[in-house]
């Protein structure tokens, strides 16, 4: 009987260092959360303790060693996961079997200009037009999402294959495991990305024909649409799993804001110390969707989230780090996987169903409409949300709507404590009594009054029965 491999973070971590050179341990068969090593996989461990994933194996009897990547974990940093790992090695030997050039990167690089036109592969056309559209001509704010899809998720699957030996089913079969792990919208943007590459590849290059063609998608454009937010009770799970999960320290700060103030991922998480003055958060033109500044006044709750402001913000601009500010927090994969874990583990020990799938731009949303149920104005939350007004009003109303934008995240704020604190009727009480309020938001005196509400509040008369009551006493 074969003897069963096991493979986790924890077994990685344990694998010892040679006291020489390198030490390749041999993983095949092994299997963590539902994947399995193929035959060759494993994990490379070099006199100083790094650590990097392998994968072995044979064409026409030649033996090829490829370097997946470097675990995670390591001393010096890495990108992959153990399961990320498995599944790169898993889609490298299913590239290889369709036809993928096996050689290292090195020895392609030798190759004549003549020689390597004709052996063009997927990911060299990836980073092309990377460098010199998106980033260099185009300048696209959407450049860091674009690199993070052909990173993970084309060049993993198919940035080996030749560009003029890439088969249609070859793309498809890609689409269909990052609808299976992403979901099929991923799948469709994805998708999106790789055409425009293509297509700009074909303009500079007469013998390339695109394999993508209409009809690709998984989705069609409404349902592409979200409108998942997240309910009362789900946000009580997300902020209670944010106190109990392991991850970055900086991760439910991040959360907590992100939703706080309703902006983007990528907006909140490369927040800097020199755009904020005082109480005022400015997110420059260069990094915000609509290309012109936007201005997000913090309340007291996001304040507190930010924490000081750092000594030297030269060395450490960055809000949200896990570098000591030197760099923003970017991991979104693993904290979010986390988060969910702790999220499932609460609602299975309250022997409730699963909480169903949910992003972080989810948030925002939910905090739109938070917001509508605190008694913002529509206008003023769409410019919260830092939407443009339409038509003339868009082009000569250049006023800041600073206090008003102000009064709307603090109802917000105001709102997410009570949803916090309370619940049913209570809660139904004190959201009602929010969004009536005129004055400063006083929530100690709100959430108090909901839970001992005064008898004017629970016996409601109308004036005709006040005066029914007068008339028969």
């Amino acid at each position: 009987m074969s003897r069963k491999v096991e493979i986790s973070e924890k077994i990685v971590a344990a694998l010892s260092a040679p006291e020489s050179g390198n030490k390749v341990y041999f993983l095949s068969g092994a299997k963590l959360q539902g994947k399995t090593a193929p035959p060759g996989f494993g994990v490379r461990v070099t006199k100083a303790g790094a650590k990097q994933f392998v994968l072995f194996y044979r064409i026409n009897g030649k033996k090829h060693l490829d370097t997946l990547g470097a675990w995670d974990e390591s001393p010096k940093g890495g990108e992959l996961t153990v399961r990320a790992a498995i599944m790169a090695a898993v889609d490298r030997m299913r590239a290889i079997r369709d036809g993928a050039d096996p050689r290292p990167e090195r020895t392609r690089r030798k190759e004549t200009p003549a020689e390597a036109g004709k052996k063009k592969t997927v990911s060299m056309v990836c980073d092309d037009f990377m460098e010199r559209h998106v980033e260099k001509d185009a300048r696209l704010r959407s450049a860091d999402a674009i690199k993070s899809a052909f990173t993970r998720l084309v060049k993993p699957a198919i940035g080996d294959v030749c560009i003029y030996d890439l088969r249609r089913l070859q793309v498809i079969e890609m689409l269909d495991r990052i609808a299976d792990k992403n979901g099929p919208v991923m799948a469709d943007r994805t998708l999106a990305m790789l055409r425009k590459a293509f297509n700009w590849q074909m303009l500079r290059d007469e013998n390339f024909q695109s394999p993508i063609v209409k009809g690709m998608a998984k989705t069609k454009p409404k349902e592409r649409a979200r409108d998942r937010t997240l309910s009362d009770q789900e946000i009580r799970d997300v902020w209670t799993a944010l106190d109990q999960m392991d991850g970055p320290s900086c991760y439910p700060r991040y959360i907590r804001t992100l939703l706080l103030t309703a902006t983007r991922r990528e907006e909140a998480s490369a927040m800097r110390w020199d755009e904020i003055d005082g109480e005022d958060w400015t997110i420059p033109a260069a990094r915000y969707k609509t290309a012109v500044d936007h201005l997000v006044p913090f309340t007291g709750t996001v304040l507190k989230l930010i924490g000081e402001r750092a000594k030297n913000v030269k060395t450490a601009p960055f809000v949200f780090s896990t570098t000591d500010g030197e760099l923003p927090f970017s991991g979104y994969g693993k904290a979010k996987d986390s988060l969910d874990k702790k999220v499932a583990e609460i609602r299975l020990k309250d022997a409730r169903d699963p909480m169903p799938a949910w992003t972080l731009h989810d948030l925002r949303r939910t905090a739109r409409t938070l917001m509508s149920r605190a008694g913002v104005a529509t206008d003023i939350a769409e410019r919260v949300l830092g939407h443009l007004m339409p038509g003339v009003r868009g082009v000569y109303d250049r006023y800041a709507y600073k206090d008003e934008k102000r009064e709307a995240l603090a109802r917000l704020a105001a709102l997410m404590e009570l949803i916090l604190t309370l619940d049913g009727a209570a809660l139904a009480h004190a959201e009602k009594m929010l969004k009536g309020a005129v004055a400063d938001i006083d929530i100690a005196a709100l959430i108090k009054r909901a839970l001992h509400p005064p008898a004017t509040d629970t016996v409601a008369k109308t004036d005709e029965q006040r005066q029914v009551a007068g008339a028969s006493a």
